[in-house]
This record gives structure tokens, C-alpha cells and sequence, in this order.
């Protein structure tokens, strides 16, 4: 996968297309990758007594819908 975590990506696809956002975590067996801002979602919580609430997060997106626009890994010098 050639996405990781901290790496600025763009959406190639879906509802958010062509928005950035950074990398928060990487499903490296699923090949997703949850990106702060982009795919968001709302649930809604039950809270018995005080009532509920409705909490947004970001759903995971495949990598293959993403495009690096900004790595953030430092670059390894290669061997002679």
C-alpha cells in the first residue's frame, strides 16, 4: 500500500472527490486507510438518562481511492 499515516492525500472518488485531508490510521489487511476530514459519518448514540447524541466520524476509505499528494515519510538514502 502506498499510503501512511501523516501522508496529505487527495479523493479520487465518492461524495468528498477531489477534498485533501492527512492520514490518521492505516488498515493495512483491509487496504483502507481513514483520512481526518473526508467520508464522514454520523451516529447516533443512545445515553440512558441525559438523552443521546449524534457523533460524526470518519469511515475508512480504500486506498485505491486515494492519490498521495504530499508524503510524509522522510526519503532513506539508497546504497552504493
Amino acid at each position: 500500500m502506498n499510503v501512511k499515516k501523516g501522508d496529505t492525500v487527495k479523493l479520487l472518488t465518492g461524495k468528498d472527490k477531489g477534498k485533501e485531508g492527512t492520514v490518521t490510521k492505516v488498515l493495512i489487511k483491509e487496504g483502507k486507510a481513514v483520512v481526518e476530514g473526508l467520508n464522514l459519518y454520523k451516529r447516533h448514540i443512545k445515553n440512558r438518562g441525559d438523552g443521546g447524541q449524534i457523533v460524526e466520524f470518519a469511515a475508512p476509505i480504500d486506498a485505491s481511492n486515494l492519490k498521495v499528494t504530499k508524503a510524509n515519510a522522510k526519503a532513506t538514502p539508497k546504497k552504493k
